[in-house]
């Protein structure tokens, strides 16, 4: 059965380091794409007229889809495997942005861009990552994590440019139809991997030859009845640490995403160019693969609760930057935002998802991983519609800035005042 599933027999390290690639190409593919419509705010408010809260709508309305999601996306994986699951997000994102080229009204962008782009996100995103890296990597997870979610700003810093250059060089509508039409060509080559292969883990082969032995039925027998009967998840709602990373990963998204949505504009309005402000935005998604692939490392040396407050200090010094700049234009406070913030951006992801998976591992932790992870998604679309509403309210981007500070102090929090998380260091 091996043999017919894949006729290319990896060894099982290098077949890790095929499975940890493929997980990092989805993370990018999908954080980029996503990330995206920060380059999009400004041509459809221009074009439409709509108020900069409608317009983050949307953003909030994909995240919300993301997170709400995401624990049925789970739920799919520990069925159905990463074929149906991986398909299901390709096919859903092109499908939704491609059709986004063709849209004049603001509900049709919710549907298209908020939930079907939302749904494609969260089906290629961390959350069968997380599962399919803690299967191939079980002695590194953290840091394998984290190099996983160096996607992330590795699709940050080349989708993003890429698709301002797009809005410049075609116009949005055209830009949706490239970013589509060319995920719903890759389709085939999904379908293609080795998907059984990747589902079964690190030294499962191994494990097959050894289940062709004769069992001891009786002994087996005598440990039936020690098997819990409570499904993973309902174990996992009793577990305090359980919510502590739930608050962690809310809060952090609020943290971040009530500046990032429009972050592009705020530059803009500055005094930078377009082009000087995705830029800065693809700089920062840059570090952010550096932050993120160390977080993990740092995270499995000095300990999870360490490496979070570490990157919690760099994320306040580079709002401090930004908030500088509303006062005093400088490319040194620009180039100071950038660099404390994005190194820090995404970093508690990696530290999450290894803590989730230390303190919930075995079946069902696809499941368990996609409720805390939306969490996450929540977080940032109240983050998203808090930049907007703020905005509107105030006239500026300064409120936004502080409320993001704010939000840290409940983001590390956790770390510190959960027994379970505090006992990781």
């Amino acid at each position: 059965m091996w043999q017919s599933s894949s006729r290319l027999q990896l060894p099982d390290a290098k077949m890790a380091l095929v499975v940890l690639l493929i997980c990092f190409v989805f993370n990018m593919l999908g954080r980029g794409i996503g990330d995206t419509y920060v380059t999009f705010l400004l041509p459809l408010e221009t074009e439409f007229g709509w108020s900069r809260s409608e317009l983050s709508s949307v953003y909030s309305i994909y995240m919300v889809a993301n997170g709400l999601s995401a624990p049925f996306v789970g739920v799919l994986f520990d069925r159905w495997g990463p074929r149906v699951v991986y398909l299901l997000g390709v096919a859903s994102l092109g499908l939704g942005y491609f059709l986004a080229g063709n849209l004049t009204q603001l509900w049709q962008f919710h549907l298209c861009i908020g939930v079907a782009g939302g749904i494609g996100i969260s089906a290629i995103g961390m959350v069968p990552s997380a599962s399919l890296i803690s299967r191939w990597f079980p002695n590194s997870t953290s840091t394998a994590i984290g190099i996983a979610y160096a996607g992330f700003g590795a699709g940050t810093l080349v989708l993003v440019p890429f698709a301002q250059y797009l809005n410049q060089a075609v116009g949005w509508r055209d830009a949706y139809h490239v970013m589509g039409g060319s995920l719903l060509v890759a389709l085939p080559i999904v379908m293609l991997l080795p998907w059984r292969v990747i589902r079964a883990g690190y030294g499962a082969r191994d494990k097959k030859s050894q289940h062709q032995r004769p069992v001891d039925v009786s002994s087996s027998n005598a440990t039936a009845p020690a098997q819990s009967k409570t499904s993973p998840l309902r174990a996992a709602l009793r577990h305090s640490g359980f919510w502590g990373l739930a608050q962690a990963f809310f809060f952090t998204s609020v943290v971040v995403y009530t500046v990032l949505v429009q972050m592009i504009a705020y530059l803009v309005s500055t005094g930078f160019t377009p082009i000087e402000a995705a830029s800065a935005f693809g700089f920062a998604g840059m570090l952010s693969v550096l932050g993120v692939a160390s977080a993990g490392r740092l995270a499995d040396v000095l300990g999870p609760r360490r490496t979070a407050t570490l990157t919690f200090m760099c994320t306040t010094l580079g709002l401090a930057s930004l908030l500088a700049l509303s006062y005093f234009p400088s490319h040194w406070f620009l180039m100071s935002f950038v660099a404390f913030f994005g190194i820090a951006q995404g970093a508690r992801g990696p530290i999450i998802s290894g803590v989730c998976s230390k303190l919930f591992p075995g079946p069902g932790l696809a499941t368990i991983y996609g409720v805390t992870y939306a969490c996450m998604s929540v977080g940032a679309a109240t983050g998203a519609m808090m930049s907007g509403f703020l905005y509107d309210w105030t006239g500026g981007y300064q409120a936004s800035i502080i409320f993001s500070m704010l939000n840290v102090i409940f983001a590390v929090s956790p770390f510190w005042v959960y027994r379970e998380l505090r006992k990781f260091g």
